[in-house]
């Protein structure tokens, strides 16, 4: 792990997903506030192609990524749609679609 500085902000650089905490650290009250009305996009799981990492879960910054069987699942309750799960996907095994009204 190293710290790269940027303009008076500092930001955390992992060599792998072993560098990363085994544990979310800011789940907080956010695991009592329902999110999921906010979303415009949801991110859906192609299971076929998953890796089974963890990445997506440790990335999320809501409770919203459980992994159950070995394989992400997204409760879109408290899923955003903010799509930083589908971007960190080492498989690029998730999707974002549109939230159908």
């Amino acid at each position: 792990m190293k710290f790269e500085n940027r303009k008076s902000a500092q930001r955390v650089i992992f060599k792998s997903e072993k560098d990363m905490a085994s544990l979310v650290a800011s789940v907080g009250s956010q695991s009592f506030n329902k999110t999921g009305a906010w979303r415009n996009i949801r991110p859906v799981v192609e299971r076929e192609n998953c890796l089974q990492c963890g990445i997506c879960w440790k990335f999320c910054p809501e409770p919203a990524i459980v992994i159950e069987d070995e394989f992400p699942v997204i409760d879109y309750d408290f899923c955003k749609g903010c799509g930083i799960c589908a971007e960190e996907c080492p498989a690029k095994c998730i999707v974002m679609v549109e939230e159908e009204k």
